[in-house]
């Protein structure tokens, strides 16, 4: 349930933007003469202290730095904001910066003339400040509408104190993923924790699959259409899924388990790894709630590659929120400066004070952070490609089918060829 409701939260958050619509024709200057910038977010501070607070504190130097502009927070929970964006996108009004999500969701206000481009922002001062394929996300017909704050790939998480009881070491290939699988089955360990009633869970091995087969492109050209599911790569990472069912792979009834309750398998010692996004790296590194002894014992590694393919810097996983400038705002240039301020002293202050990871590059080893932290964000900065979540890329129709499908592959109910047959029927009506 994580990623859905990481993903319903962002679903909420775009909404919530639109409403915000009404808010941009502010005249831009107060009483005291100040150009007014409105700012509208959903992390109120009983909810979301820590990230109301990194707002707070970033405003507050934006002013300091700019001491002819004002900026006026709205602050609404996340249905509220939704409701909110709701409203105020009907009315044709927008706060000066609000909240939105990437794909999908942000075309509708990109092609409706509701939100500015941001790529002189880009071509500026935050020239390669992002990781790569981050704001790619915030594109339409290739113009940039938005600018994220927070990332999350995912990554194989394991424990070290089960890998060395059984003397098998963190795979980086899939031949030698196979062969820890089969070394911890026949030792009476559960290999793989998966919590597939949930289904994007299992879509996450097999987007892996399918970039470490077929390249970075293959799996978003089926979706955009300019390729096929029917691609051999695709149809092959669809019969590696099964390959590892039929090795045993994951826990008794992963296909009857909700991520909760494979995230619950992990953590407690009964099975040795677990992929999962970075929205669970406090789970394994600041959580006090946590016992230390566990967090100590987990580490992660990068997807293998398959029969030599396959770019390891090459991840599955997407942007969170992130920022828009309202293109009827009466103060666009403060408020296009806002986003930018925002965005970069959101990045050290979002890993340090909140435990998230940014959009941003950051250098960890200049931050206090848990090793594992640093180790992540060094992967970001090194990263070639961040292919977003199918299920977010497809219209909401043909993503239930891609999920219903990934638990009929892992199922064993449906053959790999029938697999890309059905996405390709859904793909083309």
């Amino acid at each position: 349930m994580l990623r859905k409701k990481a993903f319903s939260f962002l679903v909420g958050l775009f909404a919530a933007a639109l409403v915000l619509s009404g808010c941009s024709g502010s005249e831009d200057a107060s009483s005291d003469g100040k150009k007014v910038i409105k700012f509208m977010h959903l992390w109120p501070e009983g909810s979301s202290k820590k990230h109301h607070d990194i707002v707070e504190n970033i405003i507050t130097d934006f002013e300091k730095e700019h001491k002819d502009v004002k900026v006026e927070v709205e602050v609404l929970s996340n249905e509220q904001y939704k409701d909110k964006m709701k409203v105020l996108s009907a009315s044709g009004e927008l706060p000066d910066v609000g909240m939105t999500w990437s794909a999908g969701y942000l075309e509708p206000y990109a092609n409706g003339g509701k939100f500015a481009t941001l790529d002189d922002l880009l071509e500026g001062e935050l020239k390669d400040s992002f990781v790569s394929g981050t704001t790619e996300a915030y594109q339409v017909d290739g113009k940039t509408y938005g600018l994220p704050l927070e990332l999350n790939i995912a990554s194989v998480y394991y424990n070290k104190a089960i890998f060395k009881e059984n003397g098998v070491e963190a795979p980086k290939t899939y031949d030698e993923l196979i062969k820890v699988v089969e070394t911890l089955d026949k030792k009476g360990v559960e290999p793989i924790a998966l919590g597939n009633k949930d289904k994007w869970t299992g879509s996450l091995w097999y987007m892996y699959l399918a970039d470490r087969i077929g390249g970075t492109k293959a799996l978003n050209s089926a979706i955009d259409r300019s390729g096929s599911f029917e691609d051999p790569a695709l149809v092959s990472a669809a019969e590696k899924v099964q390959e590892l069912v039929d090795a045993n792979a994951f826990v008794d009834g992963f296909n009857g388990l909700s991520d909760e309750e494979a995230k619950s398998m992990f953590m407690n010692e009964q099975a040795a790894m677990y992929l999962i996004a970075t929205w669970d790296l406090p789970n394994y590194t600041t959580n006090e709630d946590v016992p230390q002894e566990f967090r100590d014992s987990v580490g992660f590694f990068d997807f293998p590659s398959v029969d030599g393919k396959g770019d390891m810097n090459s991840y599955v996983g997407g942007p969170g929120v992130g920022l828009f400038v309202s293109e009827s705002s009466d103060v666009k240039e403060e408020a296009k400066e806002f986003v930018s301020f925002f965005t970069q002293e959101w990045g050290e202050k979002s890993v340090t004070d909140a435990g998230v990871i940014p959009a941003t590059k950051v250098e960890g080893e200049s931050l206090d952070l848990p090793q594992m932290y640093v180790d992540v964000l060094d992967k970001l900065n090194s990263a070639t490609n961040i292919t977003l979540y199918a299920d977010v890329q497809l219209s909401a129709d043909v993503a239930q089918v891609h999920l219903d499908q990934i638990q009929a592959l892992f199922g064993k109910e449906t053959t790999p060829k029938d697999f890309a047959k059905t996405h390709e029927q859904a793909l083309s009506k």
